[in-house]
């Protein structure tokens, strides 16, 4: 398994989930429970959602495209590509 996406929060982590999801990518939500004992702070790279290897470079177009219509609805800038990790 292969970090596709580091979430800020549960909710984008669950929309990237079902994006991948009805694409045919089989996806995994890694931290979800974490972020109860964090309390009111943000639950920075608590919240990840994983894929399998082989589905990584399909899965990162999709979860990039997520990102940058959530971040434009947020004003934030967007963040450079994930790249896949050398094997």
């Amino acid at each position: 398994m292969k970090i596709v996406y580091r979430a800020e929060n549960i909710i984008d982590a669950n929309l990237v989930k079902a994006a991948l999801t009805d694409a045919g990518i089989q996806a995994f939500i890694s931290g979800e429970y974490l972020t109860g004992g964090v309390g009111t702070l943000p639950a920075l790279d608590l919240v990840t959602v994983m894929v399998a290897e082989p589905d990584f470079e399909r899965a990162a177009s999709i979860a990039e495209g997520i990102d940058a219509e959530l971040r434009e609805r947020r004003g934030n800038v967007p963040l450079p590509r994930m790249k896949p990790a050398p094997t």
